[in-house]
């Protein structure tokens, strides 16, 4: 009875505050009134979507005297102040094998700071439960390990799957959409390329993801599309509730299962998202989440968009994408030795 009462607080809350929120802020409107959500932001940020354990202690809230400690001695603040980005014209000497790796501190740009979400500095997007872990049910694990075997291509040591073609690859890996979930529903930050550019009709709402080239082009109406089209992001509709704007989305396409690094879906879940501008330079982002089959509960979220004076370069996944290229060649030579 206890949870089932957290719950329904939880949901009541989470559908309530964004419109009080908004109140207190007079946003910048289109001609015709409603708030412009319009320009580049970014949401780079150190909190993630689920809590580290680390500060599990802390709630959903960092206690303001600890944040400057915290946040110097985050793993990605200190791999960029140590990590060695090999200095211009200086060659390597061999003492380090792995300079000049794909992924070293120079290339890697989360975000330097913890997130800021309603003027509290956040552990992690989760809001609920309230111990910031997202709640998978016991088949959702299953589908996850599962998913995890086929895109590593190796399951009990030896190359079982996901190396026959490009389309055993990872949706990522292949270009079609972002990793992680940087496009959503739900969307969350990742470890580089954390821009957004939303432009913004009386019909639509598009949000254009720095990566991987994506586009959610949301139409401002009441009902979902009548066909069994499944978009890689689902079939979003919008309305505005007062100040919000409120994006339902079904009808996911069924490799958003597949999406192992976090928020995973199945054809049955159901995405809540809403945007509300915080301030001039903010947009509170909100989301639930409903999903039977990979969660045992709905479970919700926040972050920030912060206004960014950045422009959204081409994210050309497909240029010099030698990775895809070398994992597949790679089985080939293994199946020629075997």
């Amino acid at each position: 009875m206890k949870r089932t009462i957290n719950k329904a607080l939880s949901a009541i809350y989470f559908f309530c505050t964004a419109p009080l929120l908004a109140a207190e802020y007079e946003p910048p409107r289109t001609q015709s009134g409603k708030p412009d959500l319009q320009g580049y932001w970014t949401n780079a940020s150190l909190t993630k979507m689920e809590r580290d354990p680390n500060y599990a202690e802390y709630g959903l809230v960092f206690p303001s005297n600890l944040v400057p400690k915290l946040t110097a001695d985050h793993p990605q603040v200190v791999r960029q102040q140590t990590d060695d980005n090999q200095a211009w014209k200086e060659l390597p000497d061999g003492s380090d094998l792995a300079r000049g790796r794909g992924y070293n501190a120079f290339w890697v740009d989360p975000g330097q700071n913890f997130a800021v979400v309603k003027g509290e500095v956040r552990t992690s997007m989760v809001t609920y439960p309230n111990n910031g872990l997202i709640p998978y049910s016991e088949e959702g694990r299953k589908l996850r390990r599962e998913n995890r075997a086929k895109y590593s291509g190796i399951l009990s040591d030896q190359v079982t799957m996901g190396t026959d073609g490009p389309e055993g690859r990872a949706l990522g890996e292949r270009c079609l959409i972002g990793m992680g979930s940087t496009g959503g529903p739900p969307i969350t930050n990742v470890r580089y390329n954390n821009l957004y550019q939303i432009i913004q009709t009386d019909e639509y709402i598009a949000l254009h993801i720095e990566m991987a080239h994506d586009i959610r082009i949301i139409p401002i109406t009441t009902e979902h599309r009548r066909t069994n089209m499944t978009p890689w992001f689902g079939d979003s509709i919008g309305h505005w509730d007062g100040d919000t704007l409120v994006v339902e989305t079904k009808g996911l396409h069924p490799l958003h299962g597949e999406r192992h690094y976090v928020a995973a879906l199945s054809e049955q879940a159901k995405v809540i998202e809403r945007f509300t501008r915080h301030s001039n330079e903010q947009i509170l982002y909100e989301f639930e989440v409903v999903d039977p089959i990979y969660y045992e509960e709905p479970w919700q979220g926040e972050m920030s968009f912060n206004a960014s004076n950045l422009p959204i370069y081409e994210y050309a996944c497909h240029e010099g994408n030698y990775g895809l290229i070398g994992i597949l060649a790679g089985a080939r030579q293994l199946e020629q030795e075997d």
